[in-house]
C-alpha cells in the first residue's frame, strides 16, 4: 500500500552548508526539503540568479522542494504592509521557480494588541496576499505559532473559516500548538477539514521545550493515526528545533554516527523519532 505522506524537512537546520543539507536528506532516503535558508541566507532573499545555484544542486541530487519556507506574516500587524507585500511576491516568484506547490507563511504578530482588535486588519491583509497567490497559482500554508493572530485553534479556526479555499489552507505544527497551550488534539478536531500540511515538532507542555516527535505532549502518534485513516495524502514535514536537546550527546557518541555535526545529528534523530511512529502506524 501506498504511504499517506511524503517526508520533507527544513534542511537549514542541518547545516548551513546546502550541499551537506542535501548530503544528509539524501542519505536519509528524503526526497524533499521545505527551503527556508541555504549559505546562511533566507531563501527569500535570493535572487531568481542565485536560486538557479540552488535549483541545478537540488536536481543533481534528485531532490524536490515540497515548500517555500518564507518569512511571509512574520512581521508586526502595525508594521508597514507595502514592503513586506513585495517581499511576498518575489517569495511567489521563488516558489514557481523551484516548482514548489506551496508557501508557509504566518498571520502576523500582535505584540501588545488584543486580538480583535487586529483582527481586520489581519483578514485584510490575508485576503491581499490570497488573491495574489491565485492569481499566480501557488497554495499559501498558515502556520500556527506563538504571538502570531492564528497561534490558537479557535483563531486559525477563524481564519479557516474566512479564508480556506484553492489557495489557503493549514499547516498544523504540533509543537507551536503546545507552546501556546493550545490542546492538539481539540486543535486537529477543529481544523482538521483544513490540514494540508503536517510539521513533526513535538513540545512539553510545562516546559515547551522542543522533544523528538512523541516524547511531548503533542499527541503526534494519535494525530498521525487519524490523519491517516481520514484519508489524508501529504508532507510530513521534519523541523527538528533539537540543537540543544539533551538526548543528542548520547546520539552523538553511537559510533555509527560518529563524525555528525550537532545539525546533523539533530535532524537524524527527528527522522528516527518520525520513522519509529509511522511503522508503529503501519
Amino acid at each position: 500500500m501506498e504511504p499517506f505522506y511524503t517526508i520533507s524537512g527544513f534542511a537549514d537546520e542541518i547545516d548551513k552548508d546546502f550541499d551537506k543539507q542535501l548530503a544528509v536528506v539524501t542519505r536519509l532516503g528524503i526526497t524533499h526539503i521545505e527551503l527556508r535558508g541555504a549559505y546562511g541566507k533566507g531563501v527569500d532573499s535570493y535572487t531568481l540568479e542565485e536560486a538557479a545555484k540552488l535549483k541545478q544542486k537540488l536536481d543533481a541530487a534528485g531532490v524536490k522542494v515540497s515548500a517555500i519556507g518564507s518569512p511571509i506574516g512574520k512581521i508586526g500587524i502595525r508594521e508597514d504592509f507595502e514592503p513586506h507585500f513585495e517581499k511576498f511576491k518575489h517569495v511567489v516568484e521563488l516558489a514557481k521557480f523551484f516548482e514548489a506547490p506551496y508557501i508557509r507563511m504566518f498571520s502576523f504578530y500582535m505584540k501588545e494588541d488584543k486580538p480583535e482588535a487586529v483582527r481586520d486588519e489581519v483578514l485584510s491583509r490575508l485576503r491581499r496576499l490570497a488573491a495574489y497567490a491565485a492569481q499566480e497559482n501557488v497554495i499559501l500554508l498558515h502556520e500556527n505559532e506563538k504571538g502570531i493572530y492564528g497561534d490558537n485553534a479557535d483563531r486559525c479556526l477563524d481564519l479557516m473559516k474566512e479564508l480556506y479555499g484553492k489557495n489557503f489552507r493549514c499547516t498544523f505544527d504540533f509543537a507551536n500548538f503546545v507552546q501556546c497551550k493550545q490542546e492538539t488534539l481539540a486543535a486537529y478536531e477543529a481544523l482538521k477539514p483544513y490540514i494540508e500540511y503536517i510539521h513533526i515538532k513535538d513540545a512539553g507542555m510545562e516546559s515547551g521545550a522542543v522533544v523528538p516527535a512523541g516524547q511531548g505532549d503533542g499527541h503526534v502518534e494519535e494525530i498521525l493515526g487519524m490523519l491517516k485513516e481520514s484519508g489524508f495524502k501529504g508532507f510530513l514535514s521534519l523541523e527538528p528545533h533539537l540543537t540543544a536537546f539533551e538526548g543528542l550527546k548520547n546520539l552523538e557518541e553511537n559510533p555509527e554516527k560518529k563524525g555528525m555535526t550537532d545539525g546533523e545529528a539533530a535532524f537524524t534523530l527527528a527522522h528516527e523519532a518520525l520513522m519509529a511512529i509511522l511503522n508503529r502506524l503501519k
